[in-house]
């Protein structure tokens, strides 16, 4: 008895965090996924065919891509988006293509989707003070907030701006 509850306990632990809800919106039903996820859900769900066509045309800075793998060691992230926002649906694919170029490692990311209200559903969105999507948001090793970058940014490309953030890094 102790070691299938073992079991259940193991196996529910191992469950995904996130939660996938289908919202009515223009006379259409869309599916959002809300709470901690990661690229693979939403890059194997057919729902999301934004994500690999806009990942294929993606090019990121290759001076973004060397800073990002030249210190890789030095920063975490944790990132912002909506499946339902057209800024996230441009812009995770060429933030992910950045990652993938620089060697920079998912484990170090944590992709958390919100629904409309900008609300992840485990508090995470209201911690860290969301009010647009994506956003993207660089951390130091100790947790503490070197910078974001919120939607476009200031214009000049997401890969670059995290890049100077990034760089600022001690």
């Amino acid at each position: 008895m102790k070691k299938i509850f073992a079991i259940v306990i193991l196996l529910a632990s191992c469950s995904p965090t996130y939660k996938t809800f289908y919202t009515m919106h223009e006379s259409k039903q869309e599916k959002v996924l809300q709470g901690v996820i990661n690229r693979s859900i939403i890059q194997s769900d057919t729902t999301f065919k934004w994500f690999p066509t806009n990942y294929k045309v993606a090019l990121p800075n290759v001076n973004a891509v060397e800073v990002f793998k030249n210190n890789k060691g030095k920063f975490k992230m944790i990132v912002f988006g909506g499946t339902w926002c057209e800024d996230t649906q441009n812009l995770l694919p060429l933030f992910y293509k950045l990652v993938k170029q620089s060697k920079y490692p998912e484990r170090k990311i944590t992709l958390v989707g919100v629904n409309r209200d900008k609300q992840s559903g485990d508090g995470l969105s209201d911690k860290y003070k969301i009010t647009n999507v994506p956003t993207f948001i660089i951390l130091k090793n100790d947790g503490t907030e070197a910078g974001r970058v919120v939607e476009y940014g200031k214009g000049v490309g997401i890969d670059n701006e995290l890049a100077e953030i990034v760089n600022a890094i001690q």
